[in-house]
């Protein structure tokens, strides 16, 4: 019986400890700083008051006081969380003020507000949103891209299209940030961000990354045909679509620039398996090679150190080289230009 005890207290306290710390961050990257400080306080006097009817033996008489405003708090914080609406009624940074918008007309594709920034410093930069035509039955292969910002474990995923025309077009799932607000992996769990597509131009969305942020950039051609690619690029605009009708969070477990790209990639072949390294994104190209999704005949050791694009970006700045040819030069898989 007392053993019993022990471990309902060690359950609840540990529940506790986690209601707790949740609903702090979720005060802190939702509300301005006073108000955060003041609810969050709050919040935290709740939790150990509870903490203490449980584990002090003293305190156990006021159970029912304690469970009565445990639940009282933790429905107007549910209530409060609820209402937290996602909208496109903000100020955007620059990069993603505009939203993408198609009309599909057979194998034609329009699309507004396709970006194309020259970019010459993270803050400097010659924004351009343009309207662009594709045709889908020139539609010939796809490249998995994979942006290491934070060790080698989170990468940010993209994925580029081809045209025979010799046309890339980049899609990437981002959060939509304010003016003046910056990302947080944290702050992605507590519905601090919304979300957006961004298509872009390769040289803007590729390039931005290698050549001015710095990040490590890799790029894998993708075995597919081209009716499997035609299936996930019409499907990226109709993800497209519904976010500009209805606004949702970014979620930085559940709803980010890999998971939809693994969404898509299933509705072509439904028994993609789940894995850990849907999560820890930058092993995201380890499980594509794994699915038979990278260039055949080739270790996975090689697809990556021939695939790092960094020196051939930098390069194609110094010599006005072709950027997007430039850049998968030596990449298995793909012809030699």
């Amino acid at each position: 019986m007392m053993w019993g005890r022990r471990i309902f207290a060690a359950v609840l306290s540990l529940l506790v400890t986690l209601v707790t710390g949740w609903g702090v961050l979720a005060l802190w990257f939702q509300l301005s700083r006073p108000w955060a400080l003041a609810f969050g306080a709050a919040w935290c006097l709740l939790g150990l008051a509870v903490l203490a009817v449980t584990l002090i033996p003293q305190g156990r008489r006021y159970w029912r006081q304690a469970l009565l405003a445990c639940a009282v708090g933790i429905v107007a914080m549910g209530a409060w969380w609820q209402g937290l609406k996602p909208s496109h009624d903000r100020v955007w940074a620059d990069d993603v003020s505009q939203m993408l918008e198609s009309h599909v007309d057979g194998d034609i594709v329009t699309l507004e507000n396709v970006r194309n920034f020259e970019w010459r410093t993270e803050t400097d930069y010659t924004p351009r949103w343009e309207t662009r035509q594709y045709d889908l039955r020139k539609l010939e292969s796809s490249d998995l891209i994979l942006s290491y910002w934070m060790g080698p474990h989170i990468a940010h995923t993209l994925i580029a299209f081809d045209f025979k025309d010799g046309r890339k077009l980049v899609f990437s799932l981002e959060i939509r940030k304010e003016r003046q607000e910056s990302f947080s992996a944290i702050g992605g769990f507590f519905r601090n961000f919304e979300q957006v597509i961004v298509a872009a131009d390769e040289r803007d969305i590729v390039r931005t990354r290698s050549n001015v942020r710095g990040e490590q950039v890799y790029l894998y051609r993708l075995r597919a045909r081209p009716e499997q690619l035609r299936a996930v690029l019409l499907d990226y605009l109709e993800r497209a679509e519904k976010l500009r009708q209805h606004p949702e969070w970014y979620n930085t477990l559940t709803s980010n620039c890999t998971t939809i790209l693994f969404e898509l990639a299933r509705r072509i072949a439904p028994g993609l398996p789940l894995d850990w390294r849907l999560l820890a994104s930058g092993h995201f190209a380890e499980y594509a090679y794994d699915q038979d999704a990278l260039a055949p005949d080739h270790p996975y050791a090689e697809l990556q150190q021939r695939g790092f694009i960094n020196e051939r970006a930098h390069e194609a700045d110094r010599s006005g080289a072709d950027f997007s040819r430039a850049i998968r030069t030596g990449v298995p898989g793909i012809e030699r230009p």
